[in-house]
C-alpha cells in the first residue's frame, strides 16, 4: 500500500460526519440547516439534546485517533514512516474540514484534532486539552477555547517531537482550524461572540 492510499482512506475517515450520523439516529434536524450550521459538537448542543453533542464530539475525536492509529500501526509494514503518518493525520483533518460525502461541507476540526493528538502523543493531547478548558473555563466561548489550544499546540509539539516532521502536522492542522474560526475571529474582536450556556450562543 502506497502513502497516497493511506491518506486517500484517511479523508475518507475523517469525511464521515458524526454530526449528521448521530442527527440522524437520533431524529434531529440536519446539523446543517439551523444555527451556525456546522456540523459539530457546539451546534448540535442548539438541539437542546446533551447526548446528541457528547456522541458527536466523541465520534469526531475517534476518528481522528483512530485514521492516526491505524496509520502508525499498518504503515511501517509497507516501508512508509512518520512522513507518511504526518501526512494521514493532515489527510484525516481535511477530510471533517471538507468530507466528499457532506457536499464538503465540514466542521471546524477541534475534537477531530484532539483525536489526532492523542494518537501522536497522549501528553500533548492533554495539555492541549487543559489549555482548552482553562480558557473555556474563564470564559465560556468555545471558539476562543480552541483558538487558544491551537495556537499552543504547534510550540507544545516541538516540545514533544523536536522541530521534525510532527510538528510540522500539528502546524497545519492548526492553521487549518484557526482559518475555519475565521468567522468566530471577528466576532471576537467586536465583541458579538456568544458564550456557550447564554442565550446568545456561538456560530
Amino acid at each position: 500500500m502506497t502513502a497516497t492510499a493511506f491518506i486517500v482512506i484517511a479523508y475518507l475517515i475523517g469525511s464521515v460526519s458524526f454530526a449528521v450520523m448521530v442527527s440522524k439516529l437520533m431524529r434531529l434536524p440536519d446539523p446543517h440547516s439551523y444555527g451556525s450550521g456546522n456540523p459539530g459538537a457546539t451546534n448540535v448542543l442548539r438541539t437542546g439534546n446533551k447526548l446528541a453533542a457528547l456522541l458527536t464530539l466523541a465520534g469526531d475525536a475517534a476518528k481522528g485517533w483512530f485514521a492516526v492509529w491505524l496509520a502508525m500501526r499498518l504503515a511501517p509494514n509497507y516501508g512508509l514512516g512518520t512522513t507518511a503518518i504526518a501526512a494521514v493525520a493532515v489527510g484525516v483533518f481535511l477530510g471533517h474540514l471538507y468530507p466528499v460525502f457532506h457536499r464538503f461541507q465540514g466542521g471546524k476540526g477541534v475534537a477531530t484534532a484532539l483525536g489526532i493528538l492523542l494518537a501522536l502523543s497522549a501528553p500533548l493531547a492533554f495539555g492541549v486539552l487543559f489549555i482548552w478548558l482553562l480558557v473555556f473555563g474563564f470564559t465560556r466561548t468555545s471558539s476562543l477555547a480552541a483558538l487558544a489550544a491551537a495556537t499552543v499546540a504547534p510550540l507544545f509539539a516541538v516540545q514533544f517531537f523536536g522541530f521534525g516532521i510532527y510538528a510540522l502536522a500539528v502546524l497545519a492542522i492548526a492553521l487549518l482550524l484557526v482559518w475555519r474560526h475565521r468567522t468566530n475571529i471577528r466576532k471576537l474582536c467586536a465583541g458579538t461572540e456568544g458564550r456557550v450556556g447564554t442565550n446568545r450562543t456561538e456560530s
